[in-house]
């Protein structure tokens, strides 16, 4: 890790109290930088529960600094990651932004969707290979960096990195340049560069993964001061192959590509991401030109962590902590480049997690786990026995989509929304599910007044979304994969919806809000605090305590 640990309370402790006098109702200078850091399964409850209260880290900085809102809530059903960052970087729902899960089924070719999938854009410097491309065309709504850039004329630079291709690419928007971990390196495509800038292409060739090669994760702190120090090796946790189930995890192996995928479990893939960061804001001098930039940074490993051990683990806490330490660099790192009173700062989250239902349901909680190709097969056979058909009527899951084939559909002599019925009346005859609602119903509008319906309508996309489009009940694992994970999120549930939200900057005066809020509506409050309008696809409210 970069810097010393000994250094952050004092560092962030002058940082604080530089921001703090530039922190004031009248007369703050508007920011040169735009830092927005998405934690990827940061659940809204963990920063209080796992961080260290003795470490005046990056969290303690936001808590004391910003506008705290912690009762934050999505408002849709499919709390995946690429759904969440859109949610917060567009202002809008899935029929705004386009965004219908990570994965959807094309019911014009039959095939499957990836969300940032584009093979006319090759990754730079990689054989062309299928599904290899990637760019932002699924993304149909502007982001507040495109307005940013919008608004400028064109002079503003908007920068995206994270751990993963849609962590990137989805915050960068159309207008901005996106890098992402691939192979032990961070990677971009065509449609952002023909060639990496030398600056990026001497970073990957100095091979910086390599320094964690036989690297030991260890926790950070005493173990005695975790909540989880007693509960390291659960039987129902899943691990990651030669990392383990307990501490401490060893990445050494003598497979390169084993060794590249594991990091990602691991912290040091977040050290690697913002190892990255530094470099590209000194050598692009983001926000120490004219005008104003953006750079979004998500934050990729707790997700990983928390699928394999599970958000209620050693290795979720002690991952937290770590954040909280590498965010504390991170801000002292920008207020040294950008100066700490032109910095606007927001922190957030794309979905929390519930823990693995294997932990659950001895709790005496109904927690399950959904196998597709059990349940596909047992709707199949109710299909044809009540539409009297031979045919195989349900051809893809992708989660919450249901998908019928609708030329086999009219071949067996039933109408769509007929068809759409059946099924989603067989889908809730299943256990483990809470929900199952029909195209024709959501296009109507004609949908139960209740919750579950109204963040499920949320989440669908006329063009994209299936037939018929489920919930599982609580505490009910549903995923393509049924063993991919150990955890799982995607559900409309408060332990999927719940993230944090900090706002920080000149002008806005700190505070603790817990009124209940979506972070669908940071969007339209930045562009607020910015003085520009809202992205296309916006539908959120501005939130009044984080004006300046």
């Amino acid at each position: 890790m970069s810097g010393s640990l000994r250094a952050i309370g004092l560092v962030v402790g002058t940082l604080a109290v530089t921001v703090g006098s530039a922190t004031r109702a009248d007369g703050a200078a508007p920011p040169r930088l735009v830092v927005w850091v998405t934690v990827d399964q940061l659940r809204g409850d963990m920063v209080s529960r796992y961080a260290n209260p003795e470490r005046r880290g990056g969290f303690h900085y936001l808590l004391e600094r910003s506008v705290y809102f912690q009762n934050a809530h999505f408002r849709h059903a499919t709390t995946f990651t690429s759904v969440g960052h859109a949610a917060l970087f567009t202002g809008g729902h899935t029929a705004d932004h386009g965004i219908a899960g990570n994965d959807w089924h094309d019911i014009r070719t039959g095939e499957r969707v990836y969300c940032v999938q584009d093979d006319r854009y090759p990754l730079v410097r990689q054989p062309a290979i299928e599904n290899g491309g990637r760019s932002p065309a699924n993304l149909t709504a502007s982001t507040i960096g495109d307005e940013i850039v919008w608004a400028s004329g064109g002079r503003s630079r908007v920068f995206s990195v994270s751990g993963k291709d849609l962590g990137a690419i989805i915050p960068a928007g159309h207008l901005g340049k996106a890098f992402w971990y691939d192979q032990g390196q961070f990677v971009t495509s065509t449609y952002y560069y023909e060639a990496y800038p030398a600056w990026a292409a001497a970073w990957n060739m100095a091979d910086p993964a390599s320094r964690y090669h036989r690297q030991l994760w260890t926790l950070l702190d005493e173990p005695a001061t975790y909540m989880h120090a007693e509960a390291d090796d659960r039987p129902c946790e899943k691990g990651y192959k030669h990392l383990g189930h307990t501490f401490p995890h060893d990445l050494a192996t003598d497979n390169v590509g084993d060794f590249v995928a594991a990091l990602r479990y691991t912290p040091f893939l977040d050290e690697l991401t913002l190892d990255f960061v530094r470099e590209l804001v000194l050598r692009e001098k983001l926000g120490q030109t004219h005008g104003m930039d953006m750079l979004a940074v998500s934050l990729s490993a707790l997700d990983y962590i928390g699928h394999n051990w599970g958000p209620e683990s050693l290795e979720a806490e002690d991952h937290v902590r770590r954040v909280d330490v590498m965010l504390a660099e991170l801000f002292a790192f920008l207020a040294e480049q950008v100066g700490p009173d032109r910095l606007l700062i927001i922190l957030a989250s794309d979905h929390g997690m519930d823990d693995i239902p294997e932990c659950r349901a001895p709790m005496g909680f109904d927690a399950g786990r959904h196998v597709p190709a059990e349940f596909l097969r047992e709707l199949n056979d109710a299909l044809k026995v009540r539409l009297r058909t031979g045919e195989t009527l349900v051809t893809a899951f992708w989660n919450p989509s249901l998908y019928l084939d609708e030329e086999a559909v009219r071949r067996a002599g039933a109408a769509m929304a007929d068809a759409e019925r059946v099924l989603a009346e067989e889908v809730m005859r299943l256990p483990g599910f809470a929900l199952a609602l029909t195209r024709s119903d959501l296009l109507t509008g004609q949908i139960p007044r209740i919750p579950l319906a109204e963040r499920l309508q949320r989440s669908f996309h006329p063009r994209r979304s299936g037939h018929v489009l489920v919930v599982p009940s609580p505490f009910w694992y549903l995923y393509h994969d049924p063993v991919e994970h150990a955890a799982m999120h995607g559900s409309p549930y408060s332990y999927d919806t719940y993230v944090p939200v900090f706002i920080a900057g000149p002008g806005i005066r700190p505070c603790t809000v817990s009124r209940l809020v979506g972070p669908e509506d940071i969007a339209p409050t930045v562009a607020a605090c910015l003085g520009i309008k809202p992205p296309s696809g916006c539908i959120g409210t501005v939130l009044p305590e984080a004006l300046p």
